[in-house]
């Protein structure tokens, strides 16, 4: 497949600036790959596609409250530092992205309150830069969620509100590691959960940390030829026995978005089957992948020409797909991180 196959015309009116609220009532696409039928239903419907013994994947990571404002040492100039990941624990050493990143370079201090400071410590790549935290702040993880912003999305085009940080986070999260939320978890209530463990439906959980990559363009017109960013990624065996019962009893396995799917593809035995495993995954999936453990998708609509879309055309077959991308633009349907959701089935 090619890149421009993943083409289409997303008007900026589509792009929600807000979620659903409350938001288990956002809109749901259900598309039916046997006889490729297109339903449309409410977010909490949901349950009546599930039942006894299936199970429900979701992920845990936690999104950081990942922008953070300061002064660079002497010239007082403001600096957005942008954190992306955790490199070592000991030395609190992060990756992040700075800017303007020309008036940061090796050496530099960069001040966000008394207890909180960073020195660069290398570049990486043009707005890239590799930072050590000052030890006077303790937890690095605590000291951001206390002075750091919600990372909305570039496409999001409106400020930050102090709602964002409770929107912008599934209940699952408890997991620090995330720049971006898994969306397609947005949709989901305690109560929605609750009603779902009540069919009996068990509820399992995984980590994907999501990086910038998720928002990085693809820039080859052959899909083989793209790379992936990598993503820490964890399964433990808990989470392995039940789903693999699962599989070996024909029951469903409902995969709730693009990250927890990634991280599951990316643990297959040679026979077809969920081993524990965690580490780093660069695992691109789009048409023709055979899934192996995902049976029922739980996705958002995603950007075009986006290694998202890419995965659920791949789950749901292309032409498929695009079609009902087509008539969710016309039928009003909200696209992108606060937007509505869609169940592939």
């Amino acid at each position: 497949m090619k890149l421009s196959d993943f083409k289409y015309i997303l008007p900026k009116t589509s792009i929600a600036k807000f979620p659903a609220e409350p938001r288990d009532k956002a809109k749901l696409m259900v598309l039916n790959r046997k006889n490729e039928s297109i339903d449309h239903k409410v977010f909490t419907d949901i349950v009546d596609y599930m039942s006894k013994g299936d199970v429900l994947v979701v992920n845990e990571t936690k999104v950081m409250q990942a922008r953070l404002y300061g002064k660079k040492e002497r010239t007082n100039a403001q600096i957005e530092v942008f954190v992306l990941r955790e490199l070592n624990k000991e030395e609190n050493i992060w990756d992040v992205i700075v800017d303007p990143a020309r008036k940061v370079r090796i050496g530099n201090r960069i001040y966000f309150n008394e207890d909180l400071w960073c020195e660069v410590i290398d570049n990486t790549t043009s707005r890239g830069r590799t930072v050590r935290f000052s030890d006077g702040a303790g937890d690095i993880y605590g000291a951001i969620e206390k002075i750091g912003q919600t990372p909305l999305p570039p496409y999001i085009k409106r400020d930050v509100i102090p709602e964002d940080k409770v929107n912008y986070q599934t209940i699952f999260a408890s997991q620090d590691g995330s720049v971006a939320a898994p969306t397609a978890g947005l949709h989901f209530t305690p109560e929605l959960i609750e009603e779902i463990k009540k069919k009996g439906v068990k509820v399992v959980k995984v980590i994907l940390h999501i990086g910038l990559g998720t928002f990085r363009p693809v820039e080859v017109e052959d899909l083989t030829k793209h790379k992936m960013d990598s993503e820490y990624f964890n399964i433990s065996e808990d989470t392995a026995k039940i789903v693999n019962k699962a599989l070996e009893t024909k029951k469903n396995i409902f995969v709730v978005g693009t990250s927890a799917t990634r991280a599951l593809e990316s643990s297959v035995t040679a026979e077809g089957f969920l081993k524990p495993n965690y580490g780093w995954t660069d695992k691109f999936i789009f048409p023709q992948y055979e899934f192996k453990i995902t049976k029922r998708l739980i996705t958002n609509f995603h950007q075009p020409e986006s290694t998202l879309l890419m995965l659920a055309a791949g789950f749901g077959g292309y032409d498929f797909v695009m079609k009902a991308y087509k008539k969710a633009i016309k039928d009003k349907y909200r696209f992108l991180s606060y937007g509505d959701a869609m169940l592939i089935e």
